[in-house]
């Protein structure tokens, strides 16, 4: 039985944001001491508050491999997260530790600490380390303190995974979609396909890189490119092209809520220099033929031009601003060329296949990930639901949208994480039917979790108050996933992300989503069916 644990709090590399999201760190943690010292147990904090930084996060991953040091491998270890936290800053201590481990966070919207968790979770499996995870609002309810319990008694807690079944390429329900599923997957890899990677490991988020040895086994390979190289593309773009881009977002309707202060507002000047990297983006996935990019901003470009997340949503729609060649040829007219957002490689893999699957199923294949923020139940058509708050920093395409660009706006991202500035796409998410997915490395081999849902539409008030929980300048989807509850979700999922797209009807869904099974299967990827049947 376990006596004394160790606690230790990952957090940011970016001081603002640690010294804004300390306060609710320290009530979290005091809550959580509470339990722990109700159930006899001692909690012995790793790691001091720091007086100068005026936070108590382990900020670096120099930080990390110090604070391990000091500790006794074989001793418990709670990683308590509150907010978003940078998973290397504590990796390569945990991959030494031979004490049980326990990740928890707490269920609010307020910081992503949820998501935070969820990364160090998919970090962990990916890097073979063993570990179990809780979650809680308040730290007092039974679902909590079972599991805490649990751990307490026996090092392990383990969830709820009924719902997930591997997928069988031997059942023939829906034959044809498995089929085509099949088809498109050995197609697509004897054709291969290129990745444009804007610089690896954005927040350390190490689940989101795919050993190249993984990744050239589905057919597809790195072109490994550099932010430098987009940000000098940029200074190529002249300022009518910018003005061109902008131009035809005003003329279909979108807003941007644009100030004078560059340093608190979003700026005209912010929103041309987000359109430069638009374009910028697409002459250079035109000449390195990538069929698919991603670009990591959170380090290096953040201190040279506003955020990227405009440009992520308008690669990420059919329907977007016309692109040239400098010798005026049009980049891919008509398509969208999939982003994923923060470089997530996982996710990029699956955006890419999904776009082109969609396309041979003849639906419309625009994609994209959310974090898994936050969530509710909330009543709808008189039958109470797990409302999901799916929740991402503006690369969501605005197809997605409740009327399109007309009903999307960019707001300016906050100035803790983007001093600079740059704006979101933001918008409300459609209602209709949606096939999920998540694709993550365990035991040196890719995975794909796969499932069904829908977007529902709530009241504006409720949308209000889950974006001012949330982050409110960031798009929004009202999600609720067939046959998945939120526990058994948090259970199971090995990524801060989840993927999203659209198919018409529910029917249509179920058969594309068992065709991209087909297809991830065909491409030697492990895939599991979440909530739903394969007949």
């Amino acid at each position: 039985m376990i006596q004394e644990v160790y606690l230790i709090a990952s957090g940011d590399l970016r001081l603002s944001a640690n010294q804004t999201c300390w306060q609710a760190q320290e009530a979290m943690e005091s809550r959580l001491n509470r339990v722990f010292s109700d159930l006899g147990v001692t909690v012995i904090r790793a790691h001091p508050y720091d007086e100068n930084k005026k936070h108590g996060f382990i900020d670096s991953q120099k930080m990390g491999m110090q604070v391990f040091r000091e500790l006794d491998p074989g001793k418990p270890l709670v990683v308590a997260e509150s907010v978003w936290q940078y998973s290397h800053h504590v990796l390569a201590g945990l991959t030494t530790h031979k004490g049980p481990i326990l990740t928890v966070a707490n269920w609010e919207g307020q910081w992503p600490g949820l998501v935070g968790m969820l990364n160090l979770n998919g970090s962990l499996t990916k890097a073979g380390v063993s570990y179990s995870t809780l979650w809680s609002r308040d730290f007092t309810d039974n679902f909590f303190l079972k599991g805490l319990k649990e751990w307490i008694h026996s090092g392990n807690v383990v969830h709820d995974i009924r719902h997930v079944r591997d997928f069988d390429p031997s059942v023939t329900a829906l034959a044809q979609a498995l089929e085509t599923g099949r088809l498109f997957a050995r197609e697509f890899k004897q054709r291969k396909a290129i990745m444009g990677v804007f610089d690896e490991g954005c927040m350390g988020m190490f689940n989101a890189i795919i050993p190249d040895h993984l990744l050239h086994a589905t057919g597809i390979f790195k072109e490994r490119l550099s932010q430098s190289t987009l940000y000098a593309a940029m200074k190529t773009v002249t300022e009518v092209e910018a003005n061109a881009v902008l131009d035809w977002l005003l003329d279909r309707g979108m807003t941007f809520s644009w100030g004078t202060d560059p340093k608190s507002e979003l700026t005209r000047e912010q929103t041309l220099e987000q359109c430069k990297m638009y374009i910028a983006a697409l002459r250079l996935a035109d000449e390195f033929g990538c069929d698919t990019i991603g670009i990591q901003y959170q380090q290096g470009l953040k201190d040279l031009a506003p955020a990227s997340d405009l440009a992520e949503g308008l690669l990420n729609t059919t329907e977007r601003p016309p692109v040239f060649t400098k010798d005026g040829r049009e980049i891919i007219p008509g398509k969208a060329l999939p982003h994923f957002n923060e470089v997530d490689e996982c996710a990029g893999l699956d955006s890419l296949l999904t776009y082109r699957l969609w396309e041979k199923l003849g639906l419309e294949g625009d994609n994209t990930l959310h974090d898994l923020r936050y969530g509710e139940e909330y009543s709808i058509e008189g039958k109470d639901e797990f409302v999901w708050v799916f929740l991402i920093s503006g690369a969501a395409p605005a197809s997605h949208f409740i009327d399109g660009y007309r009903g999307a706006s960019s707001e300016r991202q906050p100035p803790m994480y983007f001093h600079l500035g740059g704006g979101s796409l933001k918008g409300i998410s459609k209602p209709g039917h949606i096939v999920w997915s998540r694709v993550y490395i365990m035991n040196d081999r890719l995975h794909c979790d796969l499932g069904t849902g829908k977007v529902v539409e709530l009241p504006a008030d409720e949308t209000q108050r889950r974006w001012e929980m949330t982050t409110p300048q960031w798009p929004i989807m009202h999600g609720v996933l067939d046959g998945v509850s939120r526990d058994q979700m948090m259970g199971r999922h090995k990524a801060n992300h989840i993927q999203v797209v659209y198919a018409p009807t529910k029917e249509e869904a179920k058969a594309a989503c068992m065709a991209k099974a087909a297809a991830m299967d065909e491409l030697g990827i492990k895939t599991a069916l979440c909530g739903i049947e394969q007949n």
